[in-house]
């Protein structure tokens, strides 16, 4: 009865919390991005390599990979010149295409689209070349104009692992934005998992390690519902309001999954249910769940777990390096 009466307490807690958010929701709600991105049409219009060229709403990352490696060096440099929009968010193209024609927006960025919030992908590394790769996603509120913050973890992280590890900041997804709607359900967490799974596709596309997943919040929503489809070495949650599944058996991967949670994190307050679609299921650094869970005694707020000389940020580091 008392265990009835806690899952009880914390369905209504979540009513609640979603119920307060009503009212705004249509100002909160976002909208993934789904339209072709620009360019598409003149992309499939150019016959200048004599072949077609794949179709980036359809074509697999692999066909993708695959289409140019059948290119000389000057034609693959000419549709970046051509066509860099295109080029700069194709997954299963070759990186030093990728940042080549997304060179207006910084160093080793691996995506770019200005549309809406935006979405953008920065490698820390040498991706090309690396023994370990990692992809770090983040949670909420994280978008063109805040992803500094994560560039920064995935600088760090690579740094405490070496020089044989690539890290990719992630923001290749739309987040929810503010306390709504979208941040109790799995709507654009849903989404996100078919972008990432892509993203995996298109780095086992290129012949590179498996990655490991860092992800962060919101984020270990989306790498809960891609667990099945990616080939990840390693999926590492931290802050996680759960991964809507109920253990790690029921994520349908062969990944090693481990959580993170600080006692002093804020999500520890957010009630670990899902009723109706709204909630994200059970704590990943619960006992029942079946995570390796992670030291984090010493991780301040909710979002410091890449803090340098924090114990989460050194066992990132062995798990991103194969150490763990």
């Amino acid at each position: 009865m008392r265990r009835f009466r806690k899952a009880l307490t914390r369905a209504v807690l979540t009513a609640l919390l979603v119920g307060s958010t009503a009212g705004w929701a249509s100002e909160s709600s976002q909208s993934a991005l789904s339209d072709p991105l620009p360019g598409t049409a003149a992309w499939l219009a150019d016959n200048s390599p004599d072949k077609e060229l794949p179709d980036p709403t359809t074509a697999t990352p692999s066909e993708v990979a695959a289409f140019f490696a059948d290119l000389t060096d000057t034609q693959q440099r000419r549709l970046v010149e051509d066509h860099p929009t295109v080029v700069g968010n194709l997954d299963g193209a070759p990186a030093n295409l990728r940042y080549e024609a997304n060179a207006p927006a910084g160093d080793q960025v691996l995506a770019y689209d200005p549309r809406g919030r935006g979405l953008i992908a920065r490698v820390a590394g040498d991706l090309e070349n690396a023994t370990h790769v990692s992809v770090i996603v983040p949670g909420s509120d994280i978008d063109i104009s805040t992803f500094d913050g994560t560039a920064q973890w995935a600088a760090d992280l690579q740094e405490e692992a070496g020089d044989d590890t690539a890290v990719i900041a992630w923001a290749g997804y739309t987040t929810p934005s503010g306390i709504g709607p979208d941040l109790a359900t799995g709507r654009l967490a849903k989404t996100g998992a078919e972008r990432l799974t892509r993203l995996t596709d298109g780095l086992d596309a290129a012949g590179l390690p498996d990655p490991t997943l860092f992800c962060h919040s919101y984020g270990s929503v989306v790498c809960g519902l891609a667990a099945p489809d990616t080939d990840a070495s390693d999926i590492v949650v931290m802050g996680s309001p759960g991964m809507r599944a109920d253990d790690v058996t029921a994520l349908g991967t062969d990944a090693h999954i481990w959580a993170a949670k600080s006692p002093d994190d804020w999500i520890d307050r957010v009630p670990n249910v899902e009723v109706l679609g709204l909630g994200h299921g059970a704590d990943p650094t619960s006992p029942d769940f079946g995570a390796t869970v992670l030291p984090a005694d010493d991780v301040p707020a909710h979002d410091e777990y890449f803090t340098p000389g924090s114990s989460t940020l050194t066992a990132f580091a062995a798990i991103a390096g194969g150490d763990l």
